[in-house]
């Protein structure tokens, strides 16, 4: 079998490399090889492939190359033994219908306005004449929005409790600690609440109780008329007609939670470092958004073709999703030219695809004005996956990022507090500028009724 081209370094050198600069890693590779590449790890043939050509025939040989679970079980302490992640074929599709009315249509238009409001809601405490960091203001925004749609939580001591159990254990999970341990098993050793892995488990169990005890509650009122993920999942049947248990419906949401508040507040923290970096883009936007005449109806705000071209180019930029899930090759197929064995792993890298010069006349600018010209297949750009394993949270995501920048570019005025360009570092999946993005609140925009605020720097 001839394998593509792989590079001639040591396994433990080749990690070093990619845990060191993962997103420089690849266009190295990609510059010496292609298109199609092989890393050996250990020994563990993957695939590494960037074309659309190649994307296709990974998402549509469904019978060749499959999606198995058993791939990700490297992320099982974070997503638990029933999460999406994990499952397969007639669970996996179930349990996957069962997210799929949360987050689309009529329903993430109900949490359009409270979107606004929650923007509102953390903006509003930043003082003018402050410097502040946009990205964890963003994850801010970003987990009382998920308070919000995926439990159905506003206030009271629960929701206290869990946004602060939440806040530490995202933060922890991103910790080198525990991404050197997902990936070195044997270190994973409770030794109790004041060790490393014991304290990650000490914040999951937090969770747990906090989750199961609402539950507990929302069981007591089955006439809830709730309209958050939790309470759709509660009264949901599993594939076998039967109420899901309670670690069911908690495996649901890590994969969730941490999708829901870090990877948006990437995509959404890069946008305004391009808006506030690029007169052009930020005078555009500005004019579109004044085109509402002062409406605050979020599907109008939604349907924006200039935002919805500047959010593209964002994801374009870095995806929330820099590779695909990992697929195995069941049966011998040929991929781009190759004939690849079973037991071959293969990962799409959408770093990587949404560069392709071709495609992306350009890639390194930030020109929104490429998704206003052409559209893109789903091999061509694909921020959040394809395939069986494409993010359920898609569109939720989008909506969120569009209402959330309308309301800062509406209600205040920022600007970046140093010239120098942005570069991503990796945070657990995601690629959020290094610096945190340091901004300068300057002002809030008058509106009726209201006193304008800024300050002269």
């Amino acid at each position: 079998m001839k394998l593509p081209q792989s590079p001639k370094i040591p396994s433990w050198l080749l990690r070093m490399q990619f845990a060191a600069d993962p997103l420089g890693c690849m266009d190295n590779f990609h510059k010496r090889y292609g298109d199609i590449f092989t890393i050996m790890a250990d020994s563990t043939l993957i695939v590494y492939v960037s074309s659309p050509q190649g994307m296709k025939q990974i998402f549509t040989s469904t019978t060749e190359i499959i999606a198995s679970g058993e791939l990700n079980q490297d992320a099982a302490p974070l997503v638990g033994n029933n999460g999406l992640l994990l499952l397969d074929g007639l669970r996996h599709r179930h349990r996957r219908k069962l997210l799929m009315p949360a987050f689309h249509g009529t329903q993430i238009r109900t949490y359009g306005e409270r979107i606004c409001e929650l923007t509102e809601k953390v903006m509003g405490q930043l003082p003018v004449g402050k410097p502040f960091l946009a990205y964890p203001t963003m994850q801010k925004i970003t987990l009382e929005v998920i308070l919000d749609t995926l439990f159905g939580l506003r206030e009271g001591e629960r929701y206290e409790k869990l946004r602060q159990v939440l806040s530490t254990l995202m933060n922890y999970a991103r910790s080198a600690f525990v991404g050197i341990s997902l990936s070195f098993p044997f270190l994973q050793k409770d030794l109790g609440r004041w060790s490393p892995w014991g304290y990650f488990l000490y914040l999951w169990q937090q969770f747990d109780e906090l989750l199961y005890a609402e539950i507990s509650d929302r069981r007591q009122q089955p006439n809830s008329s709730g309209i958050d993920v939790l309470s759709e999942l509660i009264f949901a049947r599993n594939e076998t007609g039967e109420l899901m248990t309670n670690e069911e419906i908690r495996d649901l949401f890590p994969s969730l939670l941490f999708g829901g508040r870090d990877a948006s507040a990437t995509a959404i923290t890069w946008s305004l470092y391009w808006i506030h970096r690029l007169p052009a883009v930020r005078d555009h936007l500005l004019e579109e958004i004044a085109s509402l005449g002062g409406s605050t109806n979020p599907m109008r705000i939604v349907e924006l073709p200039y935002l919805n071209a500047l959010c593209n180019e964002v994801l374009r930029i870095y995806p929330t999703q820099v590779v695909t899930f990992p697929r195995m090759v069941e049966s011998p197929v040929e991929v781009m030219g190759y004939e690849l064995s079973p037991g071959t792993i293969i990962i799409g890298c959408i770093y990587l695809a949404h560069q392709h010069k071709d495609l992306y006349p350009q890639p390194q600018q930030f020109l929104p004005e490429r998704f206003l010209k052409r559209q893109y297949s789903p091999y061509e750009f694909l921020p959040f996956g394809g395939g069986a394993r494409r993010c359920p949270g898609e569109a939720l995501a989008l909506f969120e990022m569009k209402l959330v920048l309308t309301t800062i570019l509406s209600r205040y005025q920022l600007a970046l507090s140093k010239k120098q360009p942005e570069r991503p570092q990796a945070r657990g999946a995601n690629f959020p500028p290094a610096s945190g993005l340091k901004m300068m609140m300057m002002g809030t925009i008058q509106h009726q009724g209201q006193q304008q605020q800024t300050v002269n720097c």
